[in-house]
């Protein structure tokens, strides 16, 4: 099968709408899609066609796609209106509510830069962000504009919008002002290469680092998903002698959004495929696996995607027999790479659906890699084979092209690259080097180019999907008086991936409980990064020849029952 799949891949490659070519962005030869659309105004245009299909649910409430569209024109207008328009930043920090979605599609129509504002951020982070991003405009819920009250003093010229406030808010605009506004969309011309939306990832240095998207980012991420949805099964039936199946005859698309919508995950792999497709996005306000079957079968749910910790607990469930999930077609895991056992689990446990996953970044705009079918169950600890509009390598320390199987640090490069880090040079060129980006992951690639993550380069712990950098959390902790010394690291968790964990080392006299310290953390960075293990040592801690602590050194001697 392995044949057919290099067959279908240079058939569908050289012709159609997934032919390769090669463009020239910002000074260098990128792989891009001869054909993909323009921008992502012309995605969301050209949805219009599916105007009587459901498009948008959330508990109770439901828009069709011509609900959607009389609403992002009139969102569109309002900015149109109030002087925001193209080059504009505008923030939205909110729960996965459809406002996120509807304020989304009305500034990537109008040429604004739309900042994703972790929704998990506490206040001093999100003054980061405000700072970093300089928004026209802030779009929130009750809870995020409490947030921002709290360091209102030093945002005096930024407007607040207000989304599903409990009660009317002292300045502050409420969303049933923006779509009061009728007419239609405004016509705005894009470039593909324009920026259409900044998520920040956690930062090596102690600050968040905003990745920059580009429409043609974006789009290029639409059809790497589209080119492999479409791959996958052509060169199975190819393989087996059996007819492919019929794209038309397939079920439309039902998304369950059950990760942020300011990562990549939901937002570019969930929103943009669906929407491109005509497809239902069924939002979930948290995630409960429980809910989640109970909308599988009430919404006819076809795809689940989500971290992998997600699709263990939806089909290790209690209650997973009593829900009708017939109608899943894939479950699938990015974020963090789907551990081997559980790709047997999902295609023993549901019925119609077959495993799958992603390997990707913030900074590749989504996926770099996909797998699924029975190629996920011929090579469970593989992530698949890099789409086409990517070049892939492994290299050694200096940067060097090593030989297929051995083993290196990946890099990749494409159209689905991000422009680089929001005022942030240095990272770029740290991270980018002639349009080849640095992925941090350590991997091999074997002889029909499918890619093995074995370690990280990158300081950082992956709990649940999330990053979170190890430098962050040590900044945080450093600050806090009494702490001389503070080492954070990844501790393996069966459910999350793996957890933070910190060895601290307090200065003479100091005193101070674990419990102290993870109440400060909680004050000064989002919950899931505070440290669910503390080790206070009274020793200092080891560090090798050029003064590092020696993390793995110290990882392994700490015990978890010692743990405070």
């Amino acid at each position: 099968m392995y044949k057919e799949l290099r067959e279908v891949w240079d058939q569908l490659t050289s012709q159609g709408p997934f032919e390769i070519t090669e463009t020239n962005i910002r000074g260098i030869p990128t792989r891009t899609y001869k054909d993909a659309p323009c921008s992502l105004r012309d995605v969301w245009l050209s949805s219009a066609a599916f105007a009587e299909r459901e498009y948008l649910v959330y508990e109770d409430e439901r828009w069709t796609y011509a609900d959607a569209h009389r609403d992002v024109a009139a969102i569109a207008c309002w900015f149109q209106q109030q002087g925001i328009g193209k080059g504009d930043h505008v923030a939205i920090a909110m729960r996965n509510y459809p406002e996120w979605l509807l304020i989304y599609w009305a500034c990537v129509c109008s040429g604004i830069t739309v900042i994703g504002m972790n929704a998990w951020w506490v206040e001093d982070e999100m003054r980061y962000g405000l700072e970093d991003s300089k928004p026209r405009l802030l779009i929130c819920d009750q809870e995020r504009l409490e947030r921002f009250n709290a360091i209102r003093q030093h945002f005096s010229g930024l407007t607040a919008v207000g989304a599903r406030l409990t009660e009317p808010a002292e300045d502050v605009i409420p969303f049933s002002d923006l779509l009061a506004e009728k007419g239609p969309l405004p016509d705005v011309q894009i470039d593909t290469d324009d920026d259409v939306c900044i998520f920040y990832t956690s930062g090596t240095t102690g600050y968040p680092k905003g990745a920059i998207q580009t429409h043609r980012s974006c789009v290029t991420n639409i059809m790497n998903m589209a080119f492999w949805g479409q791959a996958m099964p052509l060169a199975l039936a190819r393989a087996k002698g059996i007819n492919p199946p019929d794209p038309a005859q397939a079920p439309i698309r039902a998304t369950l959004v059950n990760t942020p919508l300011f990562h990549v995950t939901a937002n570019n792999c969930g929103t943009h495929a669906t929407t491109r497709t005509g497809g239902k996005l069924v939002l979930m306000y948290r995630w409960d696996a429980l809910a989640a079957l109970k909308l599988i079968e009430q919404e006819k749910i076809t795809s689940v995607g989500g971290v992998p910790t997600m699709a263990r607990e939806l089909i290790s469930h209690p209650d997973y027999d009593k829900y009708d999930t017939s109608t899943l077609i894939a479950v699938s895991g990015g974020g963090a790479q789907l551990q081997p056992d559980l790709v047997g689990k999902i295609n023993n446990a549901v019925r119609n659906a077959r495993p799958g996953t992603g390997y990707g970044m913030t900074e590749t705009s989504g996926i770099i890699t996909s797998i699924g079918g029975d190629y996920f169950i011929d090579r469970p600890d593989s992530c698949g084979r890099p789409m086409p509009a990517f070049e892939a390598k492994v290299v050694d320390a200096d940067g060097h092209a090593l030989p297929t199987g051995e083993v290196g640090e990946l890099w990749v490069k494409g159209g689905a690259v991000i422009r680089g880090y929001h005022n942030k040079p240095e990272a770029t060129a740290e991270t980018i080097t002639d349009g080849w980006l640095h992925t941090g992951d350590v991997a091999r690639m074997d002889e029909d180019g499918f890619i093995y993550i074995v370690d990280r380069v990158k300081d950082m712990v992956l709990r649940g999907g999330e990053n979170i950098y190890c430098a962050e959390v040590e900044s945080v902790i450093f600050a806090i008086d009494g702490v001389a010394e503070c080492s954070a690291f990844g501790v393996p968790d069966d459910r999350l991936g793996e957890e933070v964990g910190a060895a601290i080392v307090l200065r003479p006299g100091a005193e101070m409980t674990a419990a102290e310290i993870r109440e400060i953390c909680f004050s000064r960075m989002a919950k899931h990064k505070v440290p669910r293990y503390i080790w206070l040592l009274a020793d200092p801690l080891p560090r090798n020849a050029n003064g590092k602590f020696m993390k793995r050194e110290l990882r392994d001697r700490l015990a978890l029952e010692d743990a405070a």
